[in-house]
C-alpha cells in the first residue's frame, strides 16, 4: 500500500511540475514576442492607443480593455440579479421536486465549453441583437447576456450555498 501512495504522491508533483512549467512557458512565449513592440512603441502608447491594426504597425489595446470591463460589468449587471434570485428561488420556494430538476440544469451549464457559448451567442444572439436594435449586432450586450449566462452556474451554486448556511432562527427574526 505504501508504494503505491508514493507512486501516486509522485505523480501527482510531477502533473504539479508539468502544469507549472506549460504556464511559465505559455508566459515565456508571450513576452518574448510581444516585447519587442512594447519597446519599439512604448508602454503607454500600447495600453493608452486606440487603434489596433497590426499591418499598419498601430498596437492599441486601449479599446479592447475597455469592452472587456464595459462586457464583465454588463454581465454582471445581468447575470447576478438573477443568479441570486434564482439561488433565493431554490433554497426558500421551490418545491423539492422542482429543485431536483432545475438544480441539475443549472450545473449543466458550468459543463458546457466557452466555446459552444460564443458559438450560440454569434449565431442566435447576435442576429437577435441586429433585428431588434440595428447596427452590427456585435456589441457589449452581446457579450454580456453571453457571459451572464457562463456565470450563472457559479453565482447560483455559491449564492444557494450562502443562503442555505444561515440559520433558520436569523431568517425569521425576532
Amino acid at each position: 500500500m505504501k508504494i503505491h501512495e508514493k507512486l501516486i504522491e509522485k505523480l501527482l508533483m510531477l502533473s504539479a511540475v508539468i502544469a507549472v512549467l506549460v504556464v511559465a512557458l505559455i508566459t515565456y512565449f508571450i513576452f518574448a514576442d510581444g516585447l519587442p513592440v512594447m519597446l519599439k512603441h512604448g508602454l503607454g502608447h500600447f495600453l493608452l492607443g486606440s487603434e489596433w491594426r497590426p499591418l499598419n504597425d498601430q498596437f492599441g489595446l486601449l479599446s479592447m480593455i475597455v469592452g472587456s470591463f464595459l462586457v464583465t460589468f454588463g454581465a454582471l449587471i445581468i447575470g447576478v440579479p438573477l443568479s441570486v434570485g434564482c439561488a433565493i428561488f431554490l433554497a426558500e420556494i421551490a418545491p423539492k421536486q422542482v429543485t431536483m430538476v432545475v438544480r441539475p440544469a443549472i450545473e449543466l451549464l458550468a459543463g458546457i465549453p466557452s466555446v459552444v457559448y460564443g458559438f450560440y451567442g454569434l449565431i442566435i444572439l447576435v442576429p437577435l441583437i441586429r433585428e431588434f436594435f440595428g447596427g452590427r449586432g456585435f456589441s457589449i450586450l452581446g457579450g454580456s447576456v453571453v457571459l451572464a449566462i457562463m456565470i450563472l452556474p457559479t453565482v447560483v451554486n455559491i449564492s444557494e450555498d450562502a443562503i442555505r448556511a444561515v440559520p433558520k432562527e436569523y431568517k425569521e427574526g425576532p
